[in-house]
C-alpha cells in the first residue's frame, strides 16, 4: 500500500476541487440540449416552459372571447351603422342615423329611464339585504352550511324558470302573496300586479332583488370573513359596540368587496332581458320596457336589425362608465 505525504494529499485535494464543475456548468449540463427537444422529452420540456404553457392555458379563453364577445360586438357595430333588416340583411352604410332615430324615440328614452330606475333601486336594496344576510351567515350556528345552500337557490335557478314561478306568485287571482297580505289586513282584494305600471315596475324590482341578493351575499360574506379578528377584538377591548364596529371597521374594510358585488349586480340587472320579457313583455303600455327588451322587439320581432343593434349598443357606454367608476373607487380606497 502506497503512503501519501501531506504535501501530496493537499495537491490531490486541490486537483479534485479544480476538476469539480462550477454550479453554472453543472446546471447547464442538466438542461435538455437541442437534440433532446425533438426526442421523447420534447413535450415535457414544452410544459416546463412558462411562456408557451401560459399561452396554451389562455388559448381557450381567447377563443371564447373572440367567438362569443368580439365577433358579435363587431357585427352589432356594423349593423348599427347600416340599413340592414330581416328582409334585406345586406350591410349598406347609413352613418349615425340609427342612433339619432333611437335618441328621438320616446319609447327608447322611457326604456332607458326604466332601466336606470330598476338598476339603482334594486342595487340599494341588494346592498342592504346582502350585507345583513352575509353578517348572519358568517356567524356560527347549527345547520350553517345547509342555510347557505338554501340561500344560493334563487341565484342557481335559471332566469326563465324564476320568471315562470313569479308569474304564479304574482297572479292576480291565485297569488299566495295577495293571500298573505289580505290575511294580515294590508289589502282588501287581490292586486293586479302586472296590469298597472307602477305595480309592474315594483314587481320587476322585487324579483331582481330576490334573484341577485344571494350572489351579493356570498361575495360580501367572503369579504367579512377576510377581516382580521385582531382588529375587531381590539375594538371590543376599546369599548366599541356593534354599530361602531360595523360602520368604522367592517364596512370600510369590506367596501372593495361590496363594490365588486355592486358591479356584478349592475351588469346582471341592466342587461337582463329574460325576466322582463317573460313577466310583462314591457307592458302595460311600455311601462316596464327596458333597453334589452326594446332592442329585441325593435330588431328581432320588428325586423329592424340596424335599429335594434343601435339600441343595444347604448348598453355598452353606460356599463363601461359604471365599471370604470366602481373600479376606480375601489382602487382609491385600497391605496388610501
Amino acid at each position: 500500500m502506497k503512503r501519501l505525504r501531506p504535501g501530496n494529499v493537499a495537491t490531490e485535494r486541490t486537483e479534485q476541487a479544480s476538476s469539480t464543475p462550477e454550479p453554472a456548468l453543472a446546471a447547464s449540463a442538466l438542461r435538455p440540449g437541442p437534440a433532446r427537444w425533438f426526442g421523447g422529452d420534447r413535450r415535457l420540456y414544452f410544459l416546463e416552459r412558462e411562456g408557451p404553457l401560459a399561452s396554451l392555458m389562455l388559448l381557450p379563453s381567447i377563443v371564447y372571447i373572440l367567438g362569443l364577445v368580439a365577433i358579435p360586438f363587431g357585427l352589432s357595430i356594423a349593423y348599427s351603422l347600416s340599413t340592414a333588416s330581416v328582409g334585406k340583411p345586406a350591410i349598406h352604410w347609413a352613418g349615425l342615423s340609427n342612433f339619432i332615430s333611437a335618441v328621438h324615440d320616446a319609447t327608447f328614452r322611457h326604456s332607458l329611464l326604466n332601466s336606470a330606475i330598476i338598476t339603482l333601486v334594486s342595487l340599494v336594496a341588494i346592498v342592504i339585504l346582502s350585507t345583513i344576510l352575509a353578517l348572519a351567515l358568517s356567524k356560527d350556528f347549527h345547520g350553517k352550511w345547509f342555510a347557505r345552500f338554501l340561500i344560493l337557490l334563487p341565484w342557481t335557478t335559471p332566469v326563465a324558470i324564476t320568471a315562470v314561478i313569479m308569474l304564479r306568485m304574482f297572479d292576480n287571482i291565485y297569488s299566495p302573496i295577495d293571500w298573505v297580505l289580505e290575511r294580515v289586513g294590508l289589502i282588501n282584494t287581490n292586486l293586479d300586479w302586472f296590469g298597472h305600471g307602477h305595480l309592474a315596475l315594483t314587481t320587476i324590482i322585487i324579483v331582481e332583488v330576490w334573484r341577485i341578493t344571494p350572489l351579493a351575499a356570498v361575495i360580501t360574506m367572503a369579504g367579512l370573513l377576510s377581516v382580521p379578528h385582531e382588529i375587531t377584538e381590539q375594538a371590543e377591548v376599546d369599548g366599541a359596540g356593534f354599530w361602531r364596529k360595523m360602520f368604522e371597521i367592517t364596512l370600510p374594510l369590506t367596501a372593495p368587496i361590496i363594490s365588486v358585488a355592486v358591479l356584478f349586480g349592475a351588469i346582471f340587472i341592466f342587461t337582463d332581458l329574460t325576466l322582463v320579457y317573460v313577466l310583462t313583455r314591457g307592458g302595460p303600455i311600455d311601462a316596464t320596457q327596458i333597453i334589452p327588451t326594446w332592442a329585441f322587439f325593435k330588431g328581432i320581432e320588428g325586423g329592424d336589425l340596424a335599429g335594434g343593434a343601435a339600441i343595444a349598443l347604448f348598453l355598452f357606454p353606460v356599463l363601461l362608465a359604471l365599471a370604470v367608476f366602481i373600479l376606480s373607487a375601489v382602487r382609491r380606497s385600497e391605496v388610501a
